[in-house]
């Protein structure tokens, strides 16, 4: 809509290099990275089963939002109105901004419910006042920095918002009348499947391997690691740091078979490989690197 266009024109043009600067800190905050991250310090430094949590949302979230992202179809900003709108900050900043495959549909925006639905569902956990202040914030800024930055309408971020909230609800009504875990997690990678017939974006298929990771992670863990909440601020830095380590090492060998066309193609078998990539990845990280966690406690105490 003509509206939409104007907006993010007037944003643009009042904002200046401080769109640029906000918009590319609040995409790491609503990215994978920053998401990512926090879910780590979550799971790893507070409390292990809200961590799960968070991680079974983000992954669930994510997939569902790139198969209606595929449905709808609608070009980014500055893909529709390149004479009009700048790509501050690109979805993929190595990728041809004119590249779906990798840039992804706008509607909606994913950043507004990933950070929507992580940070509204830690605040309800965690019942603190800073917590929810912090998440309605980081929720208003990540939102309105995304049409700022030229990656989405402001009706994508309206979408994006309400669409955190369905998660939510989604996983509320699950805890309501389906008892047990397995069947749950069932649900929620019957919902994302789907999408493999239709879908032919990065988004979709990293999402999809993460969620498949995560599903098939907390039952290993719970059966075969174990691992305990600690209070001990040595051992939690450890253990993020670690995971990050592992994530990003695990990330670069598994691309090493393959050429980096065929990874940034939109090829099926190419994409099928990328789920595999995060499913391998995620299942590490949260189903078996917490095996050396009483390790770091004992550095500290020798």
């Amino acid at each position: 809509m003509e509206w939409e266009v104007r907006l993010i024109e007037w944003m643009q043009g009042s904002f200046g290099d401080l769109s640029r600067t906000a918009g590319k800190i609040f995409a790491f905050i609503g990215g994978e990275a920053g998401l990512l991250i926090m879910m780590l310090i979550v799971m790893f430094c507070w409390k292990k089963e809200v961590g799960k949590r968070l991680a079974l949302i983000l992954a669930a979230e994510n997939a569902y939002l790139s198969m209606i992202k595929t449905v709808v179809m609608r070009p980014r900003p500055y893909m529709e109105h390149p004479d009009r709108v700048e790509a501050l900050v690109p979805v993929k900043s190595g990728a041809d901004v004119k590249d779906v495959a990798a840039q992804g549909y706008s509607f909606p925006s994913m950043h507004s419910a990933s950070v929507t639905a992580a940070y509204m569902s830690l605040a309800y956990k965690a019942k603190k006042r800073w917590v929810w202040i912090l998440a309605v914030c980081l929720t208003f800024l990540v939102g309105v920095s995304r049409p700022a930055v030229g990656a989405h309408y402001p009706t994508d971020v309206l979408a994006g918002w309400a669409l955190g909230f369905a998660v939510i609800g989604i996983f509320s009504l699950l805890d309501r009348f389906v008892k047990k875990e397995w069947i749950c997690h069932l649900i929620l990678l019957a919902m994302a499947l789907p999408g493999v017939f239709f879908v032919r974006t990065q988004d979709y298929f990293a999402s999809l391997g993460l969620l498949i990771g995560v599903i098939a992670a907390i039952p290993f863990e719970e059966k075969y690691v174990g691992f305990k909440d600690t209070g001990n601020v040595f051992a939690m830095i450890l253990r993020v740091i670690g995971a990050v380590v592992i994530f990003l090492l695990m990330n670069t060998l598994l691309k090493m078979p393959f050429n980096s066309e065929f990874l940034a193609s939109a090829r099926p078998d190419a994409l099928l490989i990328r789920t595999a990539r995060y499913a391998v990845m995620v299942f590490v990280v949260m189903g078996v690197y917490p095996k050396v966690f009483p390790l770091f406690e004992k550095i500290k105490k020798s």
